[in-house]
Order: structure tokens, then sequence, then C-alpha cells
């Protein structure tokens, strides 16, 4: 008997899946199979909170599998090993997947999968994945390809899958059954496709109205953010069909914007908009670089910057004890909930590379290992280009002290997540180190012993890397490389002036 597999990867639902689409238009009997690869497990970027936020969302697909007659095999270990088993037993016409654009060691298995479908005369089909163009030689045309794609009709969920008669479905395992932990998180979103959709109707139809107000700050953007990321970062959702969503909702808004239902959500749907083009524009970096974990887009650049790891400061900012209130705020609630706004891990990053002057590849992994919604992709272009190693976007370097009042003025997430200063006042909450040493024994925290006293000073250490990093993008060959970068990786929305990305 032969069979065809749709090889499931990090799109982990049956909605507008075109792997499954094709897979049911070919008539022949299908196998889902899933492989988590070994080779992740060992990786310093990979956490257990992906493997199992990824296992919960499987195990969701697998039921809804299962619902519609069709099996799903779990291996793992080796891609090749299922696909020689399923061989053996029923000759596999064509494995069909969708696209994954990852690191370079998912694109050395997907090529060992090609390898292996040539040997084998077996098919081996792959279809796009959201606005990711492959072999794109420049990004002049990118725009016109990404806006096609993700406006075309989403593919129906299918209403039966025909699976061969005598093959059972495997049970997904648990992480305790995979030998694997994962640290716990607080307010765990919950897994799978249902879920996923849920989370974006939510935003669109209530938590969004002032997204584009509420999004900077990490009290109002908790609820007012979309919080789709996690599921998107596994596919749960695709940006194909947050964009028809998006557009659907910002159809009904156009009728009447006026009305209880509707007033505020015109400029943040709008913005939101935007951010999912953005998506798009850093996931197609990926794609042509993808050893972006190590080697930054401007190697000449990183090499003139020459950070070094620093231990001390290093481990005091990882832990959150940097001295900075709003700044160790941030980091906390990041590992307790796995989760922080777009703004908070740009200024956890630029602080690691700009103030501190920490190599990117340790601060970037120690976040990657952070993020429950860790998508390379996303992760390592804003890695990149937070730490100014690109040569074509402006030095971005945070204040955390203007981040801290204008984000937390009244020191309300800084008192809950930074509990050592939960009895100091608002007038000294931002910078507790001009209390007095009454006042510290006052308000029961004292510097040093309670709470550190700041690692550097931010003021004059971001400025000194700001000096630092500007006199690097002046070298003659930081400027040759920086013109490569932008007709690679360059947005075309705005050509004139700075460059921006």
């Amino acid at each position: 008997m032969s069979v065809n597999v749709i090889w499931f990867k990090r799109d982990l639902r049956l909605s507008d899946n075109a792997s499954v689409n094709d897979a049911i238009s070919r008539g022949l009997p299908i196998i889902c199979l899933f492989n988590l690869d070994a080779q992740r497990i060992g990786r310093i970027d990979v956490s257990g909170i992906h493997i199992e936020w990824e296992l919960d969302c499987l195990r969701s697909l697998a039921r809804d599998i299962q619902e519609l007659g069709g099996v799903i095999k779990f291996n793992f270990g080796n891609i090749i090993e299922p696909l020689e088993e399923i061989h053996q037993k029923y000759t596999i016409d064509s494995i069909i997947a969708n696209e994954e654009t990852g690191l370079q060691w998912s694109w050395h298995r997907d090529k060992l999968v090609a390898d292996w479908c040539d040997f084998n005369q077996v098919n081996f089909i792959e279809h796009p994945s959201n606005g990711v163009v492959r072999k794109l030689r420049t990004r002049d045309d990118w725009k016109k390809h990404r806006d096609k794609r993700v406006s075309a009709e989403l593919f129906p969920k299918p209403s039966k899958l025909l699976s061969p008669n005598d093959c059972q479905s495997d049970e997904i395992p648990t992480m305790d059954q995979l030998g694997l932990d994962a640290r716990v998180l607080e307010n765990r979103p919950k897994p799978g496709e249902v879920a996923a959709l849920a989370t974006l109707n939510s935003f669109l139809n209530e938590r969004g109205r002032n997204y584009r107000k509420g999004m900077s700050s990490p009290i109002t953007g908790e609820v007012m953010c979309s919080r789709i990321s996690p599921y998107l970062s596994v596919g749960c959702l695709t940006i194909k069909q947050v964009f028809h969503h998006t557009v659907s909702r910002q159809r009904q808004v156009k009728v009447d914007p006026r009305t209880a239902d509707n007033r505020g959500f015109t400029s943040s749907l709008t913005s939101f908009q935007s951010r999912l083009a953005w998506h798009c524009h850093f996931m197609q970096r990926l794609e042509a670089e993808a050893t972006m974990d190590e080697i930054a887009i401007n190697p000449e650049l990183d090499e003139l910057l020459n950070r070094q790891l620093d231990q001390r400061k290093f481990i005091a900012w990882r832990d959150g004890k940097t001295g900075w209130p709003f700044f160790d705020a941030c980091m906390r609630y990041l590992t307790a909930t796995g989760w922080i706004n777009f703004r908070m891990r740009a200024m956890l990053q630029s602080v690691a590379s700009n103030t501190l002057w920490l190599p990117w590849q340790a601060t970037g992994t120690h976040l990657a290992n952070l993020f429950m919604d860790y998508e390379p992709g996303i992760h390592w272009s804003q890695v990149q280009m937070q730490s100014g190693v690109t040569g074509i976007n402006s030095v971005r370097a945070y204040s955390v002290g203007k981040q801290s009042t204008d984000h937390d003025p009244d020191g309300e997430f800084i008192r809950k997540w930074v509990p050592e200063l939960s009895n100091v006042p608002k007038e000294h909450i931002h910078e507790p180190w001009l209390m007095s040493q009454v006042e510290q024994e006052e308000y029961d925290c004292r510097l040093g012993i309670d709470y550190p006293e700041p690692i550097v000073d931010e003021k004059s250490a971001r400025k000194s890397g700001i000096s630092m990093s500007y006199k690097a993008k002046g070298d003659p060959a930081v400027k040759r490389r920086a013109k490569i970068v932008f007709d690679i990786h360059g947005s075309r929305s705005r050509q004139s002036g700075r460059s921006r990305n």
C-alpha cells in the first residue's frame, strides 16, 4: 500500500495548512508524523519550556487528527528513523511538509530528508510558509511577494482524514516520559489551535482596543498586546490567518468606528497590521542567514566592537540584580512568565550590549531560553539589531531610567517583581541608590545588602557604548559590508536618509 506522509514541524494546526490540503487532494491514505529532533535537545538556545509547549500543542493537534479519522506517529530522535519504518511497511509516495525558516541545524535536517527521498525515489514536497520567500536575492520585490502570500485564500480545515486501517496513532509522551524538565511558568497560556484562535479573537474584539497606547508598558501590555506569539512560534496559527481576521475586523470597525464595540480600534488595528509585516520582514532575514545565532550579519562591525564576557556583569544582568529596579523587574517578570512585551525585550538586549558591553551571542542565548515564544527568525534579528551589529540600523541604547518613569511611573511593576523595594516610596523607587542611610533603614532596603548597588553607572556606561558603536560604524570596511547587508536585508519602505529596519 502506498501512503503519503504529512511531516508536521512547527505547523501544529489543521486549519490553513497547505500540506494537509495538498495531502488530502492526492487521495492516498495519510500518515501524520511529528519528530522531536534529538539534536534540538542539546542546543544551548533551546529550553525545556519550548519543548513542553510544543508537546502540549502537539497533543491538541493529535486529538484533532484522530477525531477526523487520521493517525499521528511520534518519534524522538533522527527524522530518518520513522521514515524508514513507514516506508518499509507501506511505501511512501510523497512526504509533504511546510517550509520552516530555522537555524542552520534545521537546514541540515531538511537536506537529510531531501537526500533520503532522492535515494528512495520518494517525492519531497514543501509548501511556502507565511510571508517568507525562499531563494530571494534582494529585498526589492519582497513586499509584493509577501503581501500576495498573506492575502491569499485560507486553506479550509479538513472534515476527514483517510489513514491506513492497520496503522495506530502513538501517544504523545510527557516531558517526564522523555526524561526532560522545564521550569514552571506563571499564567501559561492554553495550548492548541482552538486556544490560539480564541486568543486572537479576544484581542481583535476586546483586549486590543488600546493596543497602540498600551503595548509599550509591561503593565498594560500584558493584557493589551495580542499574546499570540506562543501560538505563532509552533504554528498553531499562521500570519495569513491573523491577517485575514484583522482585515475582517477592520472592515467591521470602518462601517461605524464610534460604536461602543468599535471605538478605539481603528488606530490600534492599523498598528497591529504593521507589526504583522515586521514579523515576516525579520523572519526573511533568517531565511538568508541561517547562522544568525552565532555570526553577525555585519561581522566586520562585530569584530571592531569586540565585546567581552564579564561574568560579574552577565550574572547580574541574567538574574535581575543589576541595581536598576525597572530593569530587574522586567528580567524577573520574563523569567517567571516566559513573556514580556516587545519594547521591554528590546531594552533587555540593548542594556546587555550597549550599557554592559556584553557579547550578544551569550545574552541572546539566555533570552532565547527565557522566551516561551522563542522564534529564531524574530529573536536573532532583534538581538543583532538591538546590539548594533547590522550596520544598517541606528544605535538603540535604551535608558533604563526613562523606560522606568515612562512605563511604571508609580513603581507598581517594580514593587511587585522586586519585593526588596516594596516599602520604597515613589520618589526613590526608580533610583534607590540616592536614598540616605537613614532612608534605607526606614524603608527596610539597605543597598548592597537587601538590594544591590548599580552594577555600573548606567548613564555614563550607556553613553560610552553609544560612542564606541558609532565610531565602529564609521569604519570603511563596515560601511562596505552595510551596503551589502541592506541589499539583502534592508526594509524598502524608506530608502532615503537613515535606514529603518
